[in-house]
Formats: structure tokens, sequence, C-alpha cells
């Protein structure tokens, strides 16, 4: 299928490990020129050089933190002149930390809210109005299954992240009529080299196998398995091509059918 993405120019935000970087491999491959970026230089380096390499072509890549504002609007700008025009962004961040309500301070609200909304803020103020001005552009922000099923312990990433959709659905009836749809897409625990580590430290302190972790964390999984990162990324590209184009406004999950509600 031609998702009639060659030659779009897209943004991947947090995109040295993980899911940003499975989106960033994705985009590249379906012909996307893509720039991305994240927190630590030589990560985001070397998954720059691999991707292109992987792709055969040039990924542009910066150092960045998305709670800085002036960073933010620095590497947009960077990367409309390296390739001309912003067309595709996809906003992305790590997790705030898992806490209850009353172990939270105000300093780490603040600090969540500067992560996982107004990072989002950042990206969506510089890349809409260069996207309204072709007439044509996809917002997609990566938030978490939590947005449809609340995560108990998990009072940051659940009241934030439903934050960014709310924003990213009133965006889609502000900028629909410019070409441009907005779309949230909803990992629920996905196979990244975190989640294995993870998962490989909890059967080492058990004493068990590798194996029996992952099956009694999926248990409760319909499909019987997680998720894998280009799994989420080829539903990505697809949002961000020609043949979404009527498709704004929405938030799927990917989650192997775990989360319980109807929507």
């Amino acid at each position: 299928m031609d998702l009639g993405l060659k030659g779009r120019v897209a943004i991947v935000a947090a995109a040295s490990k993980g899911l940003g970087r499975a989106i960033a491999a994705e985009l590249a491959k379906e012909g996307c020129e893509v720039a991305i970026c994240a927190r630590t230089t030589a990560d985001v380096e070397r998954a720059a050089q691999e991707i292109g390499a992987a792709n055969g072509r040039e990924i542009f890549w910066r150092a960045l933190d998305v709670t800085d504002a002036d960073g933010v609007r620095e590497f947009v700008a960077a990367a409309e002149k390296k390739f001309g025009r912003i067309d595709i962004c996809v906003t992305n961040t790590g997790g705030p930390p898992s806490k209850k309500f009353m172990e939270i301070t105000l300093d780490e609200w603040r600090t969540a809210v500067n992560l996982v909304l107004l990072s989002s803020v950042y990206f969506a103020r510089e890349v809409l109005p260069r996207m309204q001005r072709r007439r044509w552009g996809r917002l997609l922000t990566i938030t978490s299954i939590s947005v449809k099923q609340p995560i108990d312990g998990l009072m940051l990433s659940n009241s934030l992240r439903a934050g960014v959709t709310g924003m990213a659905k009133t965006l889609a009836n502000e900028f629909g009529a410019d070409g441009i749809t907005v779309n949230n897409v909803c990992p629920g625990y996905t196979l990244t080299d975190r989640l294995t580590e993870l998962f490989e430290k909890r059967a080492q302190d058990a004493g068990v196998a590798y194996d029996e972790i992952l099956k009694q964390s999926t248990a409760n999984v319909p499909i019987g398995r997680f998720a894998r990162p280009e799994e989420l990324a080829a539903l990505v590209a697809f949002l961000a091509s020609e043949r979404a184009s009527s498709i704004n406004g929405t938030t799927i999950a990917v989650d192997g059918g775990s989360t319980k509600g109807l929507l």
C-alpha cells in the first residue's frame, strides 16, 4: 500500500529509544525525511545514524529537552531550514513518576505538567502555523491507555495525558478545515528494550525464566502477548498518511485489547 508519505517531512520527539525510535524508523522506511530529538546527545546521534543507514537517508537530529520551549522552537526551525517544510509532528515523552496523590509534591506536579502537557503545547505552537500555510499537516500525540482506563498509582500520567488528549481533540476541531488532522495514539504495555529489561530483572529476582514472567504479565491481554514497537509505529505511519485524511480527533489504543471500555 502506498501511503503517500514519500518526501513528507516528519518530526518525532523522544526518538532515541523505544516507541519514538520505532516511529522515526517506520516513517523513514515509508520515504519521509525525518528529524528527531531526544535529551541525550550520544543516544539521539546513534539512533539517527542507525535509522539513516537502514533506510539510505540522512536523519536530522538534535539533543533537546522537550520541556524547553525555546529549544523546541529552535529545533523545529532548524528542521524546516534543513528540509524546507514540516508536514508531520509526533509528540512523545517519557512518563512521569509512578505515585499516588498524597505522595506527589507540588514541584513534581509542575515538572510533570511541563514534561507531559506543555511539551506537546510547545510543538503544536510551532508546527501548526507552518502546516496551515501549506494547507496540509498531521499532528499525532503518543499518550497512554491510561486516557481510556486510568491505571492505579499513575496519578500524574492519568491526569496529564488526559489533558493532552483533550487538547488534541480541540485542535482537531480548530484546524481540520486547514487540511490538518490531529489524533492520539495510546500504547499499552509494549515490548520496548526498557520493558524487556524490567521483566528480565523481575525474572532474576523471582528465580524463574523470563518467558514465565512474560506469560504471567500477558495473561490479561486478549491477543496473548504485548504489542511490538513496530506495530504501534505502523499505526502512526498510517494516521500520518494521505490514506487517513478523514481520520481526525480520534484516540486509538494499541494494547492487544486490554482496555475494557467500549471506546
